[in-house]
């Protein structure tokens, strides 16, 4: 278990209580990877005796990071820096394909698999006629046992006739059947969860979610996946690389 990085004191120019200020200083830490995700905190005892303040501000500042979403609860464990994806945009890659690359173990809670008319919007993206059937798809996204991401997936049914036969990683699934995506335009958007979000991702209602709709193409140019993700904005960093042209 490491220990906070040292020299932690009051900032008497800083006007915000001693327990908001540890709590800075404890998710700098995290940020700077003084801390790796999934490992252990210091406990409330160790943290007041390694820097000196009290068992409540100690206790006060470790709240401040479960309420930021950079620290989780394991009841009867103790506090653990929460995993966070940090996902390249010029990358289309799945859920669990990114988890894997970073060392957590990925899973989905099924809450639908089924066979729908496909609506307007779906028609439309996917290029469908009135009365296609498509099979939707609804999960929870988990890293390590902690939801990261609700997700509705809509793929045409003449590719997947049987959505119930998806495991564990949809684009595992369409790669066996020569209709894995190879391309994808996507758009993020920030929005606040409402409370029926709110309650499947486990974040206070109104929260700022990242809303992501990405539609994915094959080769021939022919749209084969229209899929909605909202992340954890705790959880998550997009990241892209910048050129100036020459």
């Amino acid at each position: 278990m490491n220990s906070p990085s040292p020299g932690f004191q009051l900032d008497l120019d800083d006007n915000s209580p001693l327990y908001k200020q540890l709590a800075r200083k404890l998710a700098q830490d995290v940020r700077d990877g003084r801390y790796q995700a999934d490992q252990a905190l210091p406990s409330e005892r160790m943290l007041s005796e390694q820097l000196d303040v009290s068992r409540v501000t100690a206790r006060k500042a470790i709240d401040q990071l479960v309420e930021q979403g950079l620290v989780v609860r394991r009841r009867g464990s103790g506090n653990y820096i929460a995993p966070r994806i940090e996902q390249p945009l010029s990358n289309l890659s799945s859920f669990s394909e990114q988890l894997q690359q970073r060392g957590y173990t990925p899973r989905s809670t099924w809450l639908r698999r089924e066979l729908l008319l496909a609506d307007a919007d779906e028609q439309l993206s996917l290029g469908l006629s009135p009365g296609a059937k498509v099979a939707r798809l609804e999960r929870l996204r988990l890293a390590d046992d902690i939801v990261m991401a609700y997700e509705v997936s809509v793929i045409p049914a003449a590719v997947l006739p049987r959505p119930e036969s998806v495991a564990a990683s949809l684009y595992a699934h369409l790669g066996k059947t020569g209709k894995m995506p190879v391309r994808a335009l996507q758009h993020i958007r920030a929005m606040n969860a409402d409370a029926e979000l709110a309650a499947r991702l486990d974040v206070p209602e109104g929260r700022a979610v990242l809303f992501i709709t990405r539609v994915g193409y094959l080769e021939s140019g022919e749209p084969v996946e229209l899929t909605h993700s909202y992340c954890r904005s705790d959880h998550y960093d997009f990241v892209a690389e910048l050129r100036r042209p020459a």
